[in-house]
């Protein structure tokens, strides 16, 4: 193909790749704006370069005219979790919308059956739906689900195979499944604690928006012209702030609100 079919070619996966990190992102902002934990850390979602995609179907024995429907991941979606139960999470709510929006082709489940390597991630490959300029087509695309400790050992393992061309020497390879253990290891540590982890996290993102809400409406009282109460409330949320207590924030948010309420209308 020349470079200009690659470009059309290409046009559908790439908007594929934005559409299915709105709708996976968006997970995550339901459940933080409802003030839950998110299975859901980040999401992240690449096209494959048109170099990887001729040197893969060379690789594998994929004819050009069949590209489409043989090589499943030129489009992919990355969704990283913070612990390994959330991957499942993940694959549940993915499972749930096949037949409406997604089309659930097969899975993979390198989490429990990893790979030689020491690889773990769990992957979905789907048909998606996309209409473009173009017009209507369903495209593969390939959804990874990892935790932040499998992304960082499966990240080295990339750029080492890149380097070595995919011919990684014995004894680097070694060292890899051991790393590779290692993170293991992490995750299982860190789902032993997820319970403290997770009510950590939900007390700093509580304090963090009260505080947020606090400083908004001080600012609020200033725009409003009322400087010496502004003022005032100013020099208490310092002290209060000090103090670290999320209860005493809370109490005079609610003090600095019904102060505030008749000057909504400056915001």
């Amino acid at each position: 193909m020349q470079f200009l079919e690659w470009r059309k070619f290409l046009i559908p996966y790439e908007r594929a790749v934005e559409e299915l990190k709105i709708k996976f992102r968006s997970i995550r902002k339901e459940y933080t704006s409802l003030g839950e934990y998110s299975p859901v850390e980040f999401v992240t979602g690449r096209v494959k370069k048109i170099s990887s995609i001729i040197e893969k179907s060379r690789k594998l024995g994929i004819p050009m005219e069949e590209i489409e429907t043989e090589m499943e991941d030129i489009a992919g979606i990355r969704i990283m979790c913070q612990f390994s139960e959330d991957i499942y999470t993940v694959v549940e709510y993915i499972r749930e919308r096949d037949g409406k929006d997604i089309e659930i082709f097969y899975e993979k489940d390198y989490v429990n059956n990893f790979k030689d390597s020491g690889y773990r991630s769990y992957h979905i490959v789907i048909w998606y739906p996309i209409y473009t300029t173009l017009g209507y087509k369903k495209i593969l695309a390939e959804i990874q689900i990892r935790t932040l400790a499998m992304n960082f050992w499966a990240t080295i393992e990339h750029s080492l195979k890149y380097k070595y061309k995919r011919n990684i020497p014995e004894h680097v390879n070694e060292r890899l499944k051991k790393a590779a253990d290692a993170a293991s290891k992490l995750d299982l540590e860190m789902s032993e604690i997820r319970h403290e982890i997770r009510q950590a996290q939900k007390m700093f993102e509580m304090k963090s928006n009260t505080v947020s809400a606090i400083i908004k409406k001080i600012q609020l009282l200033y725009r409003a012209g009322k400087n010496v109460e502004a003022t005032k409330y100013n020099e208490q949320f310092n002290q209060i702030w000090d103090t670290g207590d999320l209860i005493k924030l809370e109490s005079f948010l609610e003090e600095i609100n019904k102060c505030s309420e008749k000057y909504e209308v400056y915001e």
